[in-house]
């Protein structure tokens, strides 16, 4: 048997309903189009976003109702990761000099709580900043004086619902939002955080554009984010970013509400086909079913095989969709019962995951990624049978 990964979240889940829909979605560049680094002076001061970028992320938001975004600055990047390591720098530069005023630079601790997304810690250990350091699990935390407490909510790897622990005086947040989505969890309100990270490859599975947004409360947080975001990559790239806008549109205009030829947010439609004519199946009512019936699949596989625990989620009345659901996270997150090394024993049956060390945890622990190609989580609980 060949080795198949299921160590990354590869968005390949979402590929037949994109294959459906390609006419409706594609988009034109020109040779002499989107030419120059700059595309917009008035949002926010955000030189190379596309307006239409932009609008779509707000409309996005505003019909599936998971964030805030009136009043707040929309700011694209190359992905959430490089928004992340931009907020760390943004907020950990604000807190300038030590009491003593020497000018001397503290690094600011970056917790969060256990078990938590994989590259945190690799990417910060990597980076060696002087301003900000890794420094672990949030619920062990308890040092006086300004940190930065990052919360994944729904939490990459467990898919549990999260908040701010420490909840010290000094404390910054940075909310990785990638997964509030209706298709991995019920909305039960918009988030309104003072740095929330969206990222398309996790919204609508587009993850080879690479685009990704930050909605920013804070002026002076977002314009120093602006400002080294312009420093270290000019901006983000204008294709991409077209692309995002056109694939968030059409979402976004699948469910606003035709009245007198106007959308609800007052466009005329013009018998534009994109507005007019939708797939019988939208795309989060297919996305949250696809992932439905996988986790039902490989809770069966797992109740047969008898090896390892999943975790239980309650169901709650999701606001977008107006019924209650159940939450289908992006991952797995599997408990081997003997409490041995989880990632051994996929490794003898050729399954690539994550191990639990990886999120600070115990070994005993591994995510597996629920959004792979048909064929590839099929193989998997295939493989998983031979446990029986």
């Amino acid at each position: 048997d060949v080795v198949i990964s299921l160590d990354r979240g590869d968005p390949k889940i979402y590929y037949t309903f994109w294959k459906n829909v390609d006419d409706k979605c594609k988009v034109t560049i020109k040779a002499s189009d989107l030419m120059s680094y700059f595309a917009d002076f008035d949002e926010g001061g955000v030189f190379y976003q596309l307006p239409e970028f932009s609008e779509a992320v707000h409309q996005v938001h505003r019909v599936v109702g998971n964030a805030v975004t009136e009043g707040r600055y929309i700011i694209g990047g190359t992905g959430s990761s490089q928004l992340f390591s931009v907020a760390l720098c943004a907020l950990a530069s604000t807190v300038n000099v030590t009491p003593n005023n020497n000018m001397k630079k503290k690094q600011i601790p970056v917790v969060c709580a256990e078990p938590y997304y994989s590259c945190y810690e690799e990417a910060l250990e990597e980076e060696k900043s002087e301003i900000y350091k890794w420094q672990g699990d949030a619920n062990t935390f308890d040092e006086e004086g300004p940190y930065i407490e990052v919360v994944t909510t729904p939490n990459n790897p467990d898919g549990r619902l999260r908040e701010p622990v420490v909840k010290k005086e000094g404390g910054m947040v940075i909310c990785d939002l990638a997964y509030y989505w209706p298709q991995y969890t019920p909305i039960t309100a918009p988030a309104d955080y003072d740095v929330m990270l969206f990222t398309l490859s996790k919204a609508t599975g587009h993850a080879g554009s690479r685009v990704g947004w930050a909605i920013v409360k804070d002026k002076e947080i977002a314009l120093r984010m602006i400002k080294l975001m312009s420093l270290v990559t000019i901006g983000t790239c204008h294709e991409g970013q077209l692309r995002a806008a056109k694939i968030l549109e059409f979402v976004a205009n699948s469910y606003e509400r035709l009245a007198n030829g106007k959308l609800a947010n007052g466009k005329l439609s013009n018998g534009n086909p994109e507005v007019m004519e939708q797939p019988l199946e939208k795309f989060f009512e297919f996305s949250h079913r696809m992932l439905a019936e996988r986790w039902t699949r490989l809770r069966a596989a797992i109740k047969r095989c008898g090896a390892f625990n999943l975790p239980d989620y309650s169901p709650q009345y999701c606001k977008f969709m107006k019924k209650t659901s159940h939450p289908n996270p992006a991952y797995a997150w599997m408990e081997l019962k003997t409490g041995e090394d989880a990632e051994k024993l996929m490794n003898e049956l050729k399954i690539r995951t994550r191990a639990g060390p990886k999120f600070g945890v115990s070994s005993k622990y591994i995510r597996v990624s629920m959004l792979e190609s048909d064929d590839t989580f099929n193989q998997f609980l295939e493989r998983l049978s031979t446990l029986e």
